[in-house]
């Protein structure tokens, strides 16, 4: 049965005589032992392979394999003895009662670091629909219950800006003051009119970039903010009968507002920040600027709640690979509505925000050759070209490296800034997972594989939400 010095794990991605690409898959035990290893029609039964306790979970066991297509047969070899897992198919084979799988082709031409290993049989936990909406109602319930004048810190300062403060002006007090959004003053009319945001830069640099090969800052200083959002408004189409620019409706919250309209705000208007505005006058006039309300501060407020009784919630308990949350990378033959934008640190800058505007994301992760996470390009790191007038280059010329580097000490070498993005696993909780989100400046989850950070999709705020909130 055995007698080869063959590891079949050292051949994933090797082409086969069929000129197929053998499948890492990963095998589970999760019974027990202290020396645990598989055996299968995979390898000829010629190999043990020794399988690796999980961390955190003493009863279970894994190990991946390469494996071709076909219809296989495996056993496990516990502690000297030969057995299968009655949880996973199972039949009468040569080697007696054996587990079965299926494994579909693989072309050839699929590179080895694109495909990422498949948990065979992974149970999926779940739920009843009647679990899942007695949770939604109760998180709703307490939403409604619960006001904007709780998200307001003690103390703090808002930045605002004036409408006919010049854009490149703008454009270095975001970045001095180190926020991706400020509010927009108007002297004139006396109240606030909108936001500007990393978003709106994005946009200018690609607009101005059309008029030639790099940006001055002559075009840049004659663009007020004003200016730049009547064009923004006649490029869309936003105009009246007269052809003038409609204005848009600024997106606000009083602090009486309640915290479950707040978030369908966010989510209906696909707004990363909303103002906190109070007037004591019925007309609304001399409004004062209170706070810029974020989805995490709402969702702070949730699980400060919620995590003392969470097991009376069993959704919380879910881990996230078994909700239908965020955006993941589609496995081998698999389809997927969603695109998944990631980049290289040699990708050019204008690439990146090209991606950012067209994939309607707010950050697109940075990867190395085996799609492993190495940094994040966010839209709020768009500020940075404030400095050293970087924006002044042909952003075609400039790579998603050099732009990051413009974040960090001149003198510094490069390094991946760990502490700008936060990661998590697959199999990490739901309530885990909402109590990262929760964590000031962070808007999103890059969901790795462990041990390898190889990316496998990404969460943010507005798709816990959108869950939360059915």
């Amino acid at each position: 049965m055995f007698g080869s010095d063959r590891n079949p794990a050292r051949d994933a991605g090797r082409v086969s005589t069929a000129g197929m690409v053998l499948l890492p898959i990963q095998f589970t035990w999760p019974h027990g032992g202290d020396d645990v290893s598989i055996c299968g029609s995979f390898n000829g039964w010629t190999e043990l392979v020794r399988m690796s306790q999980v961390e955190g979970c003493p009863n279970v066991f894994k190990a991946v394999c390469a494996v071709p297509h076909g219809s296989h047969e495996y056993k496990f070899f516990i502690d000297g003895e030969w057995r299968h897992d009655e949880q996973q198919p199972h039949r009468n084979g040569e080697y007696g009662i054996v587990n079965t799988f299926d494994t579909l082709p693989v072309p050839a031409e699929v590179s080895q670091h694109q495909i990422p290993a498949v948990i065979l049989n992974q149970t999926i936990p779940r739920i009843s629909e009647g679990d899942l909406r007695a949770s939604r109602y109760q998180i709703s319930a307490f939403l409604a219950a619960h006001t904007v004048y709780e998200l307001l810190p003690e103390s703090g300062k808002v930045v605002a800006l004036a409408v006919d403060l010049p854009v490149k002006q703008a454009f270095h007090i975001l970045a001095e003051q180190g926020i991706p959004v400020a509010p927009l003053w108007d002297f004139y009319k006396g109240k606030f009119v909108g936001v500007i945001s990393a978003s709106d830069f994005i946009l200018i640099l690609r607009q101005l970039g059309n008029h030639g090969s790099t940006l001055t800052e002559e075009e840049l200083q004659t663009h007020t903010i004003s200016a730049w959002k009547e064009g923004k408004a006649r490029r869309n189409g936003q105009v009246d009968g007269h052809g003038r620019p409609i204005p848009r409706h600024l997106i606000f919250a009083g602090p009486g507002d309640n915290l479950k309209d707040v978030a369908l705000k966010f989510l209906q208007n696909g707004v990363a920040t909303i103002p906190v505005i109070h007037s004591s006058l019925e007309d609304g006039s001399f409004p004062q600027l209170l706070h810029l309300a974020s989805l995490s501060g709402i969702l702070k407020c949730v699980c400060r709640y919620f995590k003392h009784c969470s097991g009376s919630f069993p959704m919380l308990q879910l881990p996230i690979y078994a909700i239908p949350l965020g955006t993941w990378v589609p496995r081998i033959g698999e389809s997927s509505s969603r695109s998944f934008a990631m980049l290289r640190p040699t990708s050019s800058l204008s690439s990146a925000l090209n991606m950012l505007v067209q994939a309607r994301v707010s950050s697109i992760p940075i990867v190395d050759d085996n799609d492993s996470l190495l940094d994040i390009y966010s839209r709020s790191d768009i500020t940075a070209l404030a400095k050293g007038r970087a924006y002044t280059h042909n952003l075609n010329e400039m790579t998603v490296y050099q732009a990051l580097q413009l974040g960090q000490d001149s003198n510094s070498p490069y390094e991946p800034r760990t502490q700008r993005f936060q990661m998590c696993l697959h199999t990490d909780t739901l309530l885990k997972v909402m109590e990262q989100l929760a964590n000031p400046g962070v808007r999103r989850l890059v969901i790795v594989e462990a041990g390898s950070n190889r990316v496998e999709g990404i969460i943010s705020l507005s798709d816990v939400f959108r869950f939360l909130l059915g």
